[in-house]
C-alpha cells in the first residue's frame, strides 16, 4: 500500500510505500521506477547505512539504521530504512517494524508544511537519529538495576541479563555510526553543494545530532564493558578463593588417613598393645591437623 501526502506548497510530494500492506509490490515499484537493488535494501535487515546519487537520473538513494522496536532475544536491533528522490518526488519503502518513523514524519509536515523536499528529508533523518536516544536510556536504566542486583548476588541470570544489554549496545553503536559516517560523506559529495542556508542548517542539525548519538552510545557500550569485566574478576577471584579452600580441606583431611593408615599396617607398631593407644592416635592427628591448619591460614593470607 503507497500513501501520498503533497507538501511545500503543493510542489513535492511524498509517498511512503508499506511492504506489508502491499498487494503488488512489483507493480507499485515499476510504477515509481524502483530499482531492484533498491528494494533488496529495504528487505535486508543486516543493510548497511550508504547513499547514492545518480546524476543521469537525478535519483538520490539514502539507506539509513532506524532502531527497530521490537525486543529479538532480550535485545534491541536496528532495521534500514530507504529513501529515494526522484526530482520532485519523495519516496520512503518502510514495513510495520519503522512504520513509527513515518508517523514522526506526518507528525512534523502538519508543523512544517512549507518546507522543501531536502529540508523534509534531512528533517527525516534527524527525527531517525532522535528515535534512538530513548532506547539507550532504557538500557542505562536497565544496566543500572542490573548492576544493583549484581552487587546483592551474581547470578547466571543477571550475568545474562548484562550480556543482552552489551548485545543491544553494540547493534545501536554500530549502527549510528554508520549513520554518523553517512552523514559525514554526504557532507562532502557534490550534492552539499547545491543546498540553499536553510537546507544546510538542517543537515548540520541531523549530523550533529548523529555525532551525539555515537558520543552516547560509545559511552554506554564502554559502561558495559567495564562492568561485564569487573564482574568477571570477581567470579574468577571467587573461583581462586573457593579452589584455594578447597585444596586446603584436601590437605587437612589427609592427615587423620596418614596417621590412621600407619597405625592400621599389619606389621610390629609403637601403641599396638597399649589399651589407650588409638586415643594417643587421635590426639596426634588433631594436634597435626591444628598445626598444618595453622600454617596453611598464614601462608593463605
Amino acid at each position: 500500500m503507497s500513501i501520498q501526502t503533497i507538501f511545500g506548497n503543493e510542489l513535492y510530494n511524498w509517498i511512503n510505500i508499506n511492504t506489508d500492506k502491499a498487494d503488488n509490490l512489483e507493480d507499485i515499484y515499476a510504477t515509481y521506477d524502483i530499482d531492484e537493488e533498491v528494494i533488496a535494501y529495504s528487505l535486508d535487515r543486516n543493510e548497511r547505512a550508504h547513499f547514492e546519487y545518480d546524476q543521469k537520473s537525478d535519483t538520490f538513494v539514502v539507506v539509513f539504521n532506524v532502531p527497530d522496536q521490537r525486543k529479538i532475544d532480550n535485545h534491541y536491533e536496528t532495521i534500514p530504512m530507504v529513501y529515494i528522490i526522484k526530482g520532485k518526488q519523495l519516496l520512503t519503502i518502510t514495513n510495520k517494524n519503522n512504520q513509527y518513523i513515518v508517523k514522526k514524519m506526518n507528525k512534523y509536515l502538519k508543523e512544517n508544511e512549507d518546507v522543501t523536499i531536502l529540508q523534509f528529508l534531512f528533517s527525516s533523518l534527524y527525527l531517525v537519529m532522535d528515535s534512538f536516544f530513548p532506547y539507550v536510556e532504557e538500557m542505562d536504566i536497565d544496566r543500572k538495576i542490573i548492576n544493583d542486583k549484581l552487587k546483592i548476588k551474581t547470578t547466571k541470570k543477571n550475568l545474562l541479563s548484562l550480556s543482552d544489554l552489551e548485545t543491544g549496545i553494540v547493534y545501536f553503536l554500530s549502527a549510528s555510526k554508520q549513520n554518523a559516517a553517512l552523514l559525514e560523506q554526504m557532507k562532502t559529495h557534490v550534492i552539499f553543494r547545491t543546498l540553499n542556508e536553510v537546507e544546510k542548517e538542517q543537515f548540520e542539525d541531523a549530523l550533529i545530532e548523529a555525532r551525539q548519538l555515537v558520543e552516547m552510545t560509545e559511552l554506554s557500550s564502554q559502561i558495559l564493558q567495564q562492568l561485564s569485566g569487573t564482574y568477571n574478576n570477581i567470579l574468577n577471584n571467587n573461583l581462586n578463593d573457593t579452589m584455594k579452600i578447597l585444596t586446603a580441606l584436601s590437605i587437612l583431611l589427609t592427615v587423620p588417613t596418614i596417621i590412621t593408615g600407619f597405625f592400621g599396617m599389619n606389621m610390629p607398631l609403637p601403641l599396638e598393645h597399649n589399651a589407650f593407644g588409638w586415643i594417643v592416635a587421635i590426639f596426634i592427628s588433631v594436634l597435626l591437623w591444628f598445626g598444618l591448619s595453622f600454617i596453611l591460614r598464614k601462608l593463605m593470607r
